[in-house]
């Protein structure tokens, strides 16, 4: 060993010792913090589909490769991580011997071929996203970025680390090649080679450029030590445990979409017959109170920012950015947890639970950060701006296009949930619609007697339960389908295109009340459970003696389909929803509904949130319509399927005005319009009230119409009927 290679070993010893140490303590330290939060028992069970799921998100990349480009790109500087990380270690031989390799792999052909590959893959790769870096950083001419609020420096830095880190291991390589200590054949080893004779017969080359991979991958190690919140660094170790732990392992999609987690407290479902507001946690008012899934969430955040650019509140300028309000949570988090972690914090009736001499050593800036409010104006130094916890529609669209599944719908509800049950404190338009709820059992507040009043004039009888001997499917009307003019067109037609095929159905009638999807979205708890109670008591009864196959509800509403489907069992009622599309596909498909009339014009299909996103229902409105349309086809909007633009109407706020920005409903019709069809086809009550505002808004009523899927088929299968309910029905405006 010459006096280099000491040098160089010295120097390599000394930094990744200070790396090594630094790193243990900031994990240590992310550890406590994430433990901070809440018990979450739920997410240690199916540890085998957990696995699956894991192994299969990450190796498989599903989630990133959405993003085609940047997810293979992606993938390979993944794997070269990874993969590579074992020449990070090779080098710590190399710096000590120029002729130093990994023991018993380290000769192997098939590893110096698999290494080149991927290294010049991975350098390729790391190249690609440090040129859509720049391409979308915040600062550039016209349009938001997605990075947007990312901090930028990490970014760069990261980026920078992984080049070097690849272009050094070929280096190390080339000097081996120029001093002929390297071992790998041509043809396995092509770039290492072209490289190596390109550079000098230097001896000491190896160690040195041993040492350099050495210092560079440790400097990278020391920085992500004293910045544990450095996401975008971080994540590459968090996101599998982020994975593994996500809500529903066995979901195809986002696993926080579908069914809101329920409320709990200490990690048991709150049961409001007997929780105690002075014992039990009602929502999220302190950051501690998220569960420690919560807090892991925060810590994996990798800044990428594809949340926020699908986001409709962010892009019709509204203040929620879903990585922005993740990104304060962490930072909060963070800031909070010396106080925390010396014992302080506030009980539930907000009383410091830590003593004077807990508290004596803790810094200042960590007591000033545990004296914000989680929610609240930057005048009252709030965490997170009202504004911005209201502008969420609960669209789903930041889970489905978060790479490490965090769960942003969750988390926004949780702290809505305290807002509205202790502090009554959520827009004001929103209480009549509650008070609706709480005494009409419809958030439009009209008389239960007029729920069957959209019967009135069909040619047909509409059977109720108990008033049949048997039914095969329970129509769920929802309220929208009872009440509003546009909604009850579609009801019409659902009904009458089930009594054209001869499907054996009933409905509730005046037993029927709310299903509780704007209550709990809006994060009244209370209110959701007092109806979806009473609701499955009703449904219950209605299939008493059946098996759950064979309780059968057909719903109008992705709201009502996605809440009696995914959230009713949590409740003790179990049934098998579909939605009316869906139905209507199948009897299209079995020869129980003809087309016979192809509807003109072009038709362009807007996949609502909760029947889409949500539920992963794509295919059926589309079959509905592509046999109504013969031999014409769907003219998509560039933003559909699982990403498709919400309506603005979701997470209750189609009972809130839109004060801040750009109308959401209005972006959508524009996007609609933009296709040229003549005919905008929804499948969700919420969408048609909204497309059809934005519509008018827009000066095209007489232009472009805004109707359902169901009404589309009708006028096909019966289009002199369709007509006459066209005349008669009446638009409401």
């Amino acid at each position: 060993m010459g006096s280099v290679q000491i040098v160089a070993t010295v120097l390599a010893a000394a930094i990744t010792a200070v790396a090594v140490g630094l790193a243990v303590r900031a994990v240590l330290k992310m550890v406590a913090v994430i433990r901070l939060g809440q018990p979450a028992p739920e997410r240690l069970a199916d540890k085998g589909a957990r696995t699956r799921t894991m192994l299969v998100e990450t190796a498989g990349h599903t989630r990133m490769l959405k993003w085609s480009v940047v997810g293979a790109a992606h993938w390979f500087v993944m794997v070269g991580f990874i993969v590579l990380s074992l020449l990070v270690l090779e080098a710590y031989f190399e710096v000590v011997s120029s002729t130093g390799e990994l023991p018993i792999i380290g000769h192997w052909t098939v590893f110096g071929l698999a290494t080149e590959i991927i290294g010049v893959l991975g350098l390729l790769g790391i190249l690609v996203l440090m040129a859509i870096r720049l391409r979308n950083r915040p600062n550039r001419p016209g349009g938001r970025s997605r990075f947007t609020g990312s901090t930028m420096w990490q970014g760069y830095f990261v980026e920078w680390v992984v080049l070097l880190v690849l272009i050094f291991g070929f280096v190390i390589r080339g000097f081996k090649v120029s001093t002929d200590h390297f071992e790998y054949p041509v043809w396995a080893t092509p770039f290492s080679h072209a490289l190596g004779n390109a550079l000098p017969a230097w001896e000491s080359g190896v160690s040195v450029a041993a040492l350099i991979k050495i210092v560079i991958s440790m400097t990278w190690l020391i920085v992500i030590s004293l910045n544990v919140t450095m996401g975008v660094a971080w994540h590459r170790f968090l996101a599998f445990f982020n994975i593994f732990f996500k809500r529903e392992p066995a979901k195809a999609a986002g696993s926080g979409l579908g069914a809101l987690r329920p409320m709990t407290s200490n990690g048991k479902p709150l049961d409001f017959e007997e929780a105690d507001p002075e014992k039990d946690q009602f929502g999220v008012a302190q950051v501690e109170q998220f569960t420690w899934k919560g807090l892991l969430d925060f810590s994996t955040c990798t800044e990428c920012g594809r949340c926020q650019s699908q986001c409709p509140a962010w892009n019709t300028g509204k203040p929620l950015s879903p990585k922005l309000l993740v990104l304060s949570l962490r930072d909060h988090a963070y800031a909070k947890a010396p106080y925390l972690l010396a014992g302080g914090g506030k009980d539930l009736t907000g009383e410091e639970k830590a003593t004077a001499a807990q508290l004596a050593h803790v810094d200042v800036l960590a007591l000033a950060e545990a004296d914000k409010p989680l929610i609240g104006t930057a005048e009252s130094g709030g965490v997170i701006d009202p504004d911005v916890l209201w502008s969420c529609t609960t669209c789903g669209a930041c889970v489905e296009q978060c790479p490490v599944d965090i769960e942003h719908v969750d988390h926004i509800v949780d702290m809505r949930r305290y807002q509205v049950l202790i502090e009554s404190n959520f827009p004001s338009e929103a209480g009549v619609m509650l008070r609706n709820l709480e005494n009409k059992g419809n958030p439009w507040g009209a008389p239960q007697s007029t729920r069957e009043d959209w019967t009135k004039g069909l040619d047909f009888e509409v059977p109720r339960v108990g008033e049949v001997d048997d039914f095969e499917y329970l129509f769920w009307v929802g309220c929208a389908g009872a009440f509003e003019d546009r909604a009850k067109k579609t009801t019409r037609a659902v009904a009458t295109l089930l009594n054209e095929a001869g499907v054996s159905f009933a409905i509730l009638g005046e037993g029927e009340t709310c299903s509780g999807d704007p209550a709990r979205r809006i994060g009244n708890e209370f209110v959701f459970q007092m109806l979806a109670q009473q609701n499955v008591e009703t449904l219950n009864e209605a299939f008493e003696g059946r098996e759950k196959s064979k309780r059968k509800i057909v719903a109008t509403c992705p709201h009502c389909f996605n809440t009696l489907g995914n959230e009713y069992d949590q409740l003790g009622g179990e049934f098998e929803v579909v939605h009316h599309t869906q139905l209507l596909a199948h009897l299209v498909a079995t020869g129980r509904l003809t087309p016979v009339q192809p509807v003109d014009g072009g038709v362009t299909y807007h996949d609502p949130c909760y029947l889409g996103r949500h539920n992963r229902v794509f295919a059926a409105p589309r079959e509905v319509l592509g046999s109504a349309l013969g031999e014409a086809e769907i003219t998509e909007m560039p933003r559909n399927s699982e990403r498709s633009f919400c309506c603005g109407a979701g997470g209750a706020r189609m009972w809130m005005e839109e004060k801040i920005g750009k109308r959401i409903n209005v972006e959508r019709v524009e996007e609609a319009m933009a296709t040229g069809a003549k005919t905008v086809a929804v499948g969700c009550p919420f969408c048609s009230t909204m497309l059809s505002d934005g519509v008018n808004g827009k000066g095209a009523g007489e232009q472009v119409e805004v109707i359902d899927v169901a009404s589309v088929l009708l006028r096909s299968v019966k289009p002199e009927q369709a007509q006459g309910d066209k005349e008669a029905e009446p638009v409401a405006g």
